[in-house]
This record gives structure tokens, sequence and C-alpha cells, in this order.
């Protein structure tokens, strides 16, 4: 059993109210940890801001959804009604809902951000190859509890939008009907789905997606931060054994945090009072109107954050299959014929990818869009394996990784407005190349981020005081 600490007993109530507390619970230790006495980079910039954000929209979306429930009725027949008398009748109901719906979106534009300042400089790579895997199971629960969420409101989108989503899995062989019948919970998106998306939406996928955050913090906090120069601040050290170039997080960057939080907080609320639709990109007009199974609404596209790998999931038609047949067999017989392996690793290989030609022209188009659309998620936590650069950061990479990444990012933005738009030969042929270049960016990378000239990584971090 730990010894208690004494305090005099002259000191101030708080100081004695705080000692009786560290006598039961590492209250100052948590916070000398993770806050007073964790020294972060002192070159943070406006890219780092980002992950403060997501923590506060995180406690945003669980508050208003909170709240929510209290009025929301999970029943077919009640739900879109039940939203309805939120907006209408609840007391400051319309702000909570919008809260809620704009939030959604914005968790995702500051997370797709976050994710973005990881990939430019190097934040995934070792020894952060945990933090970069948690956050990417943190984006993959975030894409499941967001598409249950939009089933809830119970309007046209919500019920077609899940009808297609959900019927997807029905075209995994073997399983896929069966599965889709699980997830339902019925023949068709009705009443036993409603039911069963609510209890996922507002206990289970919160559950795993708070462990998760708090994985990441550990993970983050256990190894210290990256910084944009890709620099390991904890190789120079003081006498005391601080990090020469680090600073500690409070109050330095809780300062700097509290600032950016205002600045979101001003775009936010702006958005909430006078475009809480964006347009009907937050929340589609359809979707004002009551589910019916018998009025199929004339385009179904998922919310806006989904839309890039909508876009690809309906970029694999018949024909790009021998597509991608082609770069299969071509990137099998390039790694048999210039692959440094040995005989029988060459011969599975061959083997292998044999058998993937096989399957993807006997199996139909649709089971294979499903895989690419998953896949598009799932290979980012391979990210840390995949890059082979001598440095971590963009900094000091040569400049033509820049107009690469930029290249990038503009096809993501790209395959996510045409997934948004309705089906067209122009929009199905720009989607399948925007995903063979996406794909190709990241199965090629552990090639092209190798080549190039490299700068020299400075010893220390560079840094200006502003």
């Amino acid at each position: 059993m730990a010894e208690f600490k004494e305090i005099s007993p002259d000191a101030p109530a708080g100081a004695k109210l705080l000692n009786w507390v560290d006598n039961r619970f590492p209250a100052s230790k948590l916070y000398n940890e993770h806050m007073g006495e964790y020294y972060a980079p002192k070159n943070f910039n406006f890219w780092y801001v980002f992950g403060s954000l997501a923590l506060l929209i995180l406690v945003i979306q669980i508050v208003t959804g909170i709240f929510l429930t209290m009025h929301y009725k999970p029943d077919a027949a009640l739900a879109f009604g039940s939203v309805e008398y939120i907006m209408r009748d609840v007391p400051w109901g319309w702000l909570i809902r919008y809260m809620h719906s704009t939030g959604a979106s914005a968790f995702f534009i500051v997370v797709y951000l976050h994710m973005f300042r990881g990939l430019m400089y190097g934040s995934y790579r070792k020894p952060r190859e945990l933090i970069w895997i948690f956050g990417c199971a943190i984006f993959l629960a975030l894409m499941a509890e967001a598409f249950m969420g939009y089933l809830l409101p119970w309007g046209q989108m919500s019920y077609w939008g899940a009808q297609v989503i959900v019927n997807l899995f029905a075209a995994i062989p073997f399983i896929g009907p069966d599965l889709a019948l699980l997830i339902r919970g019925d023949f068709v998106v009705g009443d036993a789905t409603l039911n069963r998306f609510f209890a996922f939406h507002v206990i289970a996928v919160p559950l795993v997606l708070l462990g998760l955050v708090v994985a990441h913090l550990i993970a983050l906090h256990e190894v210290g931060s990256n910084n944009p120069d890709g620099v390991e601040i904890k190789a120079h050290k003081d006498a005391k054994g601080n990090p020469l170039d680090g600073i500690p997080f409070h109050p330095y960057y809780t300062v700097h945090d509290i600032f950016a939080v205002s600045v979101f907080l001003m775009i936010f609320t702006a958005v909430i009072f006078f475009a809480p639709e964006a347009g009907g990109y937050f929340l589609e007009y359809n979707n004002f109107i009551p589910a019916d199974s018998l009025k199929t609404p004339l385009h179904i596209a998922p919310v806006w954050y989904f839309t890039p790998f909508y876009s690809m999931l309906r970029a694999i038609t018949g024909e790009m299959m021998y597509a991608l047949v082609a770069c299969v067999a071509a990137a099998a017989a390039f790694t048999v014929l210039k692959g440094r392996l040995g005989a029988f690793l060459k011969a599975a290989i061959a083997l292998v990818a044999l058998l993937l030609v096989a399957s993807m022209l006997v199996i139909d188009a649709k089971f294979w869009g499903v895989v690419v659309m998953g896949g598009a998620v799932i290979i980012l936590f391979f990210l840390p394996w995949l890059d082979n650069s001598e440095v971590k950061s963009i900094r000091y990479r040569p400049d033509w990784h820049k107009y690469l990444y930029a290249v990038f990012v503009i096809n993501f933005i790209v395959l996510g407005y045409l997934g948004i738009k309705p089906p067209s030969p122009v929009n199905e042929r720009v989607s399948q190349i925007g995903t063979l270049f996406y794909f190709g960016f990241f199965f090629l990378m552990p090639w092209w981020s190798r080549l190039g000239t490299f700068k020299p990584v400075p010893d220390r971090v560079t840094f200006a005081a502003h």
C-alpha cells in the first residue's frame, strides 16, 4: 500500500483537498504526465490543431446526442415525426439537432485534415505506427457511427441510402445474403433495422470510439508528438531530462488550441445559424421527406463524406474488371521477374495472382466494388510499411513529392464530387481513372517514395518565434 503524503495543517483548503484526492487517485500525476510536464515540439504549426478540434467535436456530438435521444423514437412509424417534433416543438431542439448534424460533417472535415497532416509530415513512421493504426481504427469506427446515424431521421435519402449500402453486402459470395439479412434484421430495411442501428449508434460504436480515442492519446503521449521537421526532440535533453526543442503542453499549447477552438466555434455557429443544410450537402433536401418504400428518389447518393469511397464503388464495372486484372497480372509479373525473392516465394506469388485473376473474372463486379470501397480505407492501416522515404517530413523530400501529394488531394476531392453526381459515361470514366490513381499512389509508394534527391534534415527543429 502506498504511503499517504502529508501536508501542512496551515495549507489552503484547495491544497488540502487536492492532497486528499492525490492520496486516493493520481489526479496530479495524470495532469503532469499528459499536460503540465508533457513536452511537445516547439515548432508546431497550424496543422497541429485538428486533433484537439476532433476531441472537441466528439464531446459536442456526445452531448447533443444525449439530448436528442430524450425525444427521438426509434420506431419506423414514429421516427420521422419525432425528428420534426424535436425541430418544431422541443425548446431549442432545432439548435441541438443542427449542432449534431453539422457536427457530423465538421468531424469528418477535421479528421480528413488531421490525417492529411499525418501524411505530409510522416507522423505514421517509426516509432508512431501504433498511433496511426489507432487513428485509422477511429476513422473506420467514425464511418460506421455516421452511417448508422444517417438512417435514424428516417427520411427518403436515409432509407434508400441504407437500402443500397446494406444490399452491397449481399454481393459477397456464399455468406452475402445471410449477412445482409442479419444487418437489416428483416428482408427489407424496416423497423428492425432502425432499432439495431439506433442501438449501435447510441451505445455500441460510441463505446468503441471512446476506447480507441483513449488508446490513440496514450500511444501518442508514450512516444511523443511528431513535428513538421520530423526530428525526434528526445534526442537532445537538458540537465533535468527535458527535451531542448520541446515546451510544456500547458500553458503553451492549451492557449494555442483555445485560439483554434475559438475560430472553429465562430465558423461552426455561422454554419448552424445561416446554412445548416449547406446547400444540401450537410442535410439533403430529400431527407426532409418521410421514408417511402414505394417511391425511389431519382438519384441516391450517400452524404458527402462517404462519396469518395462510393465513387470508387461505382467505378468498378465489368469493363473496369479487365483493367484491374491487367494491373494484378502486371504487378505479379514484375514481382516475379524483378523481385529479389526466393524461388518458392515467387511461385507462391504467381499462384496467388493466378487465383485472384480467375476469381476476378468469375465473381460479379459488384462484389469487387465492395472490396475496392473497403480496401480504400483498409490500405491506410499499412501506410507505415509502404513509405520507404529516407525522411519523414514533406519539407525535406523532393519537390515533385509535394506535387504528387497535391494531385492525390485533388483526386480525392474529385472522387467525392463525382460520388454526389448522377452516373454518366464521362463521370464513370473519370472515377475509374481516379480509383486507379488512388490505389496506385499507395501500392507504388514503396517504389516512388525512395526516388529523388532528398534535402538534409536538421539535427534540431527549425523554429522562429512569432
